[in-house]
Parts: C-alpha cells; sequence; structure tokens
C-alpha cells in the first residue's frame, strides 16, 4: 500500500454525538471535500470501530482523502486505513512505524516544544499539538496554549533549524485561524465546531475556505 503523505491543511475529527455516527460524520465530511478524517471512538470496543472504518474507508478512497485511526496501529494495518495518531499514552511512534512500515501516516500529541522534539526524534510525520483553548471532546486535557504557545514553539523550532508540519488542535473557531496560520503551522484540526447546528458541510466549508485563502 502507498497512501499521499501529504499533510492536509484542515483536519477534521470525529466524536461520539448522540444523532450522528462517526461513519456518518466521516463520509459527510469527505463528500463536503475534506480531504482528512480522523476517526476517534472513545469508549468504543475495536468491533464498533472496525464497523465504521468498514463504511468509511471506501469513501475515502473513493474521493482521495486519507482516513486516519485514532490509538490503534494494529487495527490500521488491519483494516488497511491510512494511518494512525498516537496519543501520549499510547503506543510509542516507533514502535507503530516498525509495525506499519513506510508508508503508513503516523502523528502524535504534543503539548510543549519538548513533546514536539521528541516526537520529531520518533519519526513521526506530522504532530497535533494542543489545546489551543479549553475544550468539552477531550478528557484529561493538557495545560491550554493559547496563540502564544504557538508562536513560541514555532519560533524555537526556526531557531533550531527544525521542521515538522504542527497541526494546532482544541476548541478553534475560524476567526481563530488566520492568526494561528500567522504563528508558521501547518493547519489546524476542528471536531465539535464542524458538528455545529448538524450543518457539517457548511462548518467544513468554512474552515477550508479561510486556511486556503
Amino acid at each position: 500500500m502507498t497512501t499521499n503523505k501529504t499533510i492536509a491543511k484542515f483536519q477534521f475529527i470525529t466524536i461520539n454525538h448522540t444523532d450522528i455516527s462517526h461513519a456518518d460524520q466521516a463520509i459527510r465530511a469527505f463528500k463536503a471535500g475534506c480531504k482528512w478524517v480522523q476517526l476517534r471512538m472513545k469508549d468504543c470496543s475495536e468491533q464498533e470501530i472496525e464497523l465504521e472504518i468498514k463504511k468509511i474507508l471506501p469513501v475515502a478512497n473513493a474521493h482521495n482523502a486519507i482516513l486516519l485511526i485514532n490509538d490503534n496501529a494494529e487495527l490500521t494495518l488491519r483494516t488497511g486505513a491510512h494511518g494512525v495518531h498516537l496519543g501520549k499514552n499510547d503506543l510509542c511512534p516507533t514502535e507503530a512505524r516498525k509495525l506499519l512500515g513506510p508508508h503508513f501516516i503516523i502523528g502524535g500529541t504534543a503539548n510543549t516544544f519538548e513533546d514536539v522534539l521528541s516526537l520529531m526524534n520518533r519519526e513521526v510525520d506530522y504532530v497535533g499539538m494542543g489545546p489551543f483553548r479549553f475544550t468539552t471532546t477531550k478528557k484529561n486535557l493538557s495545560p491550554v496554549l493559547g496563540k502564544e504557545g504557538y508562536y513560541q514553539t514555532m519560533s524555537q523550532l526556526m531557531e533550531m533549524g527544525k521542521n515538522i508540519p504542527i497541526i494546532a488542535i482544541g476548541g478553534i473557531l475560524p476567526n481563530d485561524i488566520e492568526d494561528l496560520l500567522q504563528s508558521g503551522i501547518h493547519g489546524i484540526a476542528a471536531a465539535g465546531a464542524v458538528l455545529a447546528e448538524n450543518n457539517i458541510e457548511l462548518n467544513i466549508q468554512k474552515y477550508q475556505q479561510i486556511i486556503h485563502s
């Protein structure tokens, strides 16, 4: 398997929702033009997650888009999803790379500049760094970074001559994007805000218009 490893500037992360299944969230996102979805099914069994992947993956492939699985490298390999996003307490990215090989995308979660350096040493393809602000979609939230946190990290990376795609995450709204991108980050990820008023299509369009303008 060869996956396009270009890291999208806008990423949508599914959440547990009373009215919209994870598969429906992802499929609607892909059909609305989103090129990157992370399936994040917290407190669900592996069997439940696999069933959703089987619904989503053909649509992702049909739209030349990327489906990443949160936390589970083994399930990523088994289902043929395009990659995995690993939290701080998940499998080490180095071990995930041994399991998955070079063609899968591996991302990691960071809260500090030191986290970013550590992930770079473990050869991840991108870093999801946050939270930007308080968000209810994540339990055990790390310290909030605010705009200043991203500017500081990007400045430190630049000083060291290091570069990796940084994706800002955590309560980011459309009117936050321009300021955040000026820090030098690669892009942003959004979860709950995309589902607002059950208008996934319009919300994705808003985010992508700002990011790509």
